[in-house]
């Protein structure tokens, strides 16, 4: 058993966290709920209706959005919005990477409703069949959101290409 626990670990950890950090923009919260679906899907009962990957992954949607109408997620912005100073925060290479790109800035600059399929549908390379159901969606409402999603990063992305071009 305790080797299945860590085969899912290494299988699934990873792509979780990045999921998790997606919708936090925080590590160390991204770890906690990871964390948490972990040990609720070991104690659920999982009978395969799907692929592990995609229940894990609503798992991990379901937590961090738990996460962001919590009273602790209300209560760190808060504390930022009135803080002067902002503090640097280590992160980890492996999120440092993907928030260095610009299509990561724009993207984790984007509303939740339009970030959510554009990571599932581009980063986790899921259809967009598999977007509405892990988001409970109709398919159409799926393209819409991609479709408005483009256009908000379009605009986004050209920004800051101006930026980094006039900086170098």
């Amino acid at each position: 058993m305790d080797r299945q626990i860590d085969e899912l670990v290494d299988q699934y950890a990873e792509h979780l966290l990045q999921l998790a950090y997606f919708y936090t923009k925080d590590r160390y919260s991204a770890e906690d709920i990871v964390q948490e679906v972990f040990m609720k899907f070991l104690e659920a009962n999982y009978e395969e209706r799907g692929t592990i990957r995609a229940y894990l992954s609503r798992m991990t949607i379901n937590k961090s959005k738990d996460y962001l109408k919590s009273w602790a997620y209300k209560k760190v912005q808060l504390k930022e919005k009135w803080s002067f100073e902002k503090s640097k925060r280590k992160k980890d290479a492996l999120l440092v990477e993907d928030e260095r790109t610009l299509i990561g800035q724009a993207i984790l600059n984007l509303p939740l409703e339009y970030r959510e399929p554009i990571i599932l549908y581009y980063f986790e390379e899921m259809s967009v069949a598999e977007v509405a159901v892990v988001l409970a969606i109709p398919e159409n409402t799926v393209k819409t959101r991609l479709k408005r999603a483009r256009e908000k990063l379009k605009p986004l992305l050209q920004e800051e290409e101006w930026e980094v071009l006039a900086n170098e």
